[in-house]
């Protein structure tokens, strides 16, 4: 029995006279036009229990997807389940679409369609699919700082659809901040950064859920702004507040994406060896002891590119989103720096420091 292969004409006539249409598409991808008449039954779905939906072997069935790739593996996978009469469309709904043949949109619950539209061009990408972005959704993230690295990780994390944002900053949004912190604007001086990242970050994805903290982050706080979140972000501007988050990370098992900025240049890194002790480092294993007073002067002092937190912030968003999904290689063990004038990056080896007071003494306990 051989699978017969279909233009879309050839198959709405088989259509007309009694075929079943199968649309093998996901929800989101026929939530854009499917052929009329079609039956949408997602194919993990039609091949699971394909008896649920195609109660008789015998009946004519022409399946039909975006291309033809994946109505045609739903087809041979059919055949050798007994069922004897299949086709496919060749070219699928794209080619029926150009053909001028009848389409229709389905009927979607808002929030399906916001889902299938929202997200489009991340549900295209096999690393993330429907399954991945609904794993995005169901995510927390901390963001320590709403500042120059906060404002465009917590930007795009929002617009990729990581569910939960807890931002943790206890400053007012200044004049001066305006030149590198793009979540706020010249309307809110004054107001609390949280709030102001708040309102940004609603209006981009209201279907995201900020968790506006006024306050600094410290030694008898940080457990419970740990609590429950999968991946935390370094945004902090002072070196206390970087070693306290460090130490609670290692302990809690929280992966931590580090960054840092001055003038011209900025580096990367992720910290996960609460997970993975004596496997990856942390940020002692970088800095052991904060460096003298005047060694290391923030950016009030030093002045910074005003683009540059932005070229880090993304980075650090990218780290953070490979991590919630399980994909790629992240920066555990490599510091990424950036040299803004040269426009170079520099990778180092970022070893595991055997005597870190931190990272090892939890390797061997």
């Amino acid at each position: 029995m051989d699978i017969e292969h279909l233009t879309p004409a050839q198959a709405l006539q088989r259509q007309r006279g009694g075929a079943v249409l199968v649309d093998v598409r996901e929800t989101h991808e026929r939530a854009q036009g499917q052929a009329e008449g079609a039956q949408g039954i997602a194919l993990a779905r039609l091949l699971e229990q394909p008896a649920d939906f195609l109660t008789d072997a015998s009946t004519q069935i022409v399946l039909i997807c975006q291309s033809g790739q994946r109505s045609l593996a739903a087809a041979q996978a059919l055949l050798g389940q007994g069922y004897t009469r299949l086709a496919t469309v060749e070219g699928g709904t794209t080619r029926w679409r150009a053909e001028g043949l009848p389409m229709v949109v389905p009927e979607l619950e808002a929030g399906q369609r916001d889902f299938g539209e929202r997200y489009a061009r991340h549900l295209l990408l096999p690393e993330v699919g429907e399954a991945g972005q609904r794993r995005l959704l169901a995510s927390r993230v901390l963001l320590v700082g709403a500042g120059g690295l906060g404002s465009p990780a917590a930007y795009y994390l929002a617009a990729a659809g990581v569910g939960q944002l807890r931002i943790v900053d206890d400053d007012a949004v200044e004049r001066s901040n305006l030149q590198r912190q793009i979540l706020h604007t010249e309307a809110r001086i004054g107001m609390a950064k949280v709030h102001s990242a708040a309102a940004a970050l609603e209006a981009l994805n209201p279907g995201v859920t900020v968790q506006a903290l006024q306050t600094r982050l410290d030694a008898d706080n940080v457990a419970a702004l740990l609590d429950g979140v999968d991946v935390v972000i370094d945004g902090a501007d002072n070196f206390r507040t970087r070693y306290v988050l460090n130490d609670a990370c290692v302990s809690a098992g929280k992966p931590l994406v580090y960054g840092a900025v001055q003038q011209f240049e900025g580096q990367v890194s992720v910290f996960d060896a609460g997970r993975q002790p004596g496997r990856a480092p942390c940020y002692r294993c970088l800095f052991p002891m904060p460096p003298p007073a005047g060694l290391a002067p923030d950016c009030a002092e030093a002045g910074v590119l005003g683009v540059l937190p932005g070229v880090i912030g993304l980075l650090q968003a990218t780290e953070a989103i490979k991590l919630l999904l399980q994909v790629g290689t992240t920066l555990a063990g490599r510091l990424l720096n950036f040299d803004a004038l040269s426009m170079r990056f520099h990778e180092l080896a970022l070893p595991v420091d055997p005597t870190c007071p931190v990272c090892a003494v939890t390797a061997r306990t």
